[in-house]
């Protein structure tokens, strides 16, 4: 019996071992998108060699997340043009435990958007002045404009979540929100603004083994703050009062969506396909752009950059 736990043991910790490990390769992921298109990913394919079953399956599946967010973000700029050309006033809400993609996907969204029209908005903690101002003063003034899409990275919604859990506000600020939330957001609906929710749902299991990645990785624990520590210790009441945030803020004008984060490649992917569905963009014909002559004139002379202000080339 104690041989057949120990076996059990080896293979749970080999099994932990290789989703870190997979957890790592997508951080790299991350970092590869910023640098491929479609056609240098077919091409280091094809020169990849004969990989093992397993490999080759993994690197088609990454194959066929690459091609398809590369789609995905090719729609996201028409549905910026079309924001634009229509004067459209788009918030899109991400909310979700920590580690649970938020991030992700808000960077695959405005890669290759306009950061004149698309822009993130992650408010850090409120100050004294502004924790005496009406609670929701503060976002007031990042709602977007005509043409301009505003992704908020956590929102209002921090009352409802991080606040109440960590005693942040009172009982009485707790039911407020609640009473104020329906009708603020139904203001800004009436206002023409369209409000779009998200909630990246994770499981236990699979958070604990982000924050490993995280611990394990010196180029991200910067990301786990002691409060990203403590929400982990009380993962249950996070549970519940986000089943009540749900539950009393879930109306027509702007209802929730949950998106299954489980996995980062298809949570992204889902999340992207649903937005585009929310707006009835179409393509906007763009003018033929020419580019025009340079001007040259007989008396300009370039001059030569001194040398002690050149950065040395070192690469």
């Amino acid at each position: 019996m104690d041989d057949l736990n120990t076996a059990h043991s080896m293979e749970h910790d080999a099994d932990w071992l290789r989703r870190v490990q997979n957890e790592l390769l997508d951080g790299y992921d991350e970092e590869l998108e910023m640098e491929m298109d479609d056609r240098v990913l077919e091409e280091a394919a094809r020169q990849g060699g004969a990989p093992s079953s397993t490999t080759a399956e993994l690197n088609g599946q990454r194959r066929t997340y690459f091609r398809e967010l590369f789609r995905l973000q090719g729609e996201l700029v028409k549905l910026q043009d079309w924001v634009v050309a229509t004067g459209h006033k788009v918030v899109i809400i991400f909310e979700g435990r920590d580690a649970a993609g938020k991030g992700g996907v808000i960077k695959r969204i405005t890669q290759r958007l306009n950061p004149r029209v698309c822009r993130v908005v992650a408010l850090p903690a409120p100050n004294d002045r502004e924790r005496t101002q009406w609670y929701f003063q503060r976002y007031v003034t990042h709602l977007p404009a005509g043409g301009e899409i505003v992704l908020l990275d956590r929102s209002w919604y921090n009352r409802a979540g991080v606040e109440k859990v960590m005693g942040f506000c009172s009982d009485e600020q707790y039911e407020a929100f609640f009473r104020d939330v329906p009708e603020f957001e139904k203001m800004l609906v009436r206002n023409g603004i369209q409000l779009i929710k998200y909630w990246f749902s994770i499981s236990d299991e699979e958070q604990h083994l982000r924050f490993m990645g995280r611990i394990h990785d010196p180029l991200k624990q910067w990301k786990l703050s002691p409060m990203d520590l403590e929400s982990r210790r009380r993962w249950e009441m996070y549970t519940k009062v986000k089943e009540v945030m749900l539950e009393r803020t879930h109306i027509p004008e702007s209802p929730w969506w949950v998106v299954q984060a489980n996995d980062k490649k298809t949570a992204r992917l889902n999340c992207i396909h649903h937005l585009l569905q929310q707006m009835p963009y179409t393509e906007i014909e763009r003018p033929g752009i020419v580019l025009p002559p340079r001007e040259r004139h007989e008396d300009y002379k370039r001059q030569a950059v001194p040398d002690e202000m050149l950065v040395p080339t070192v690469y």
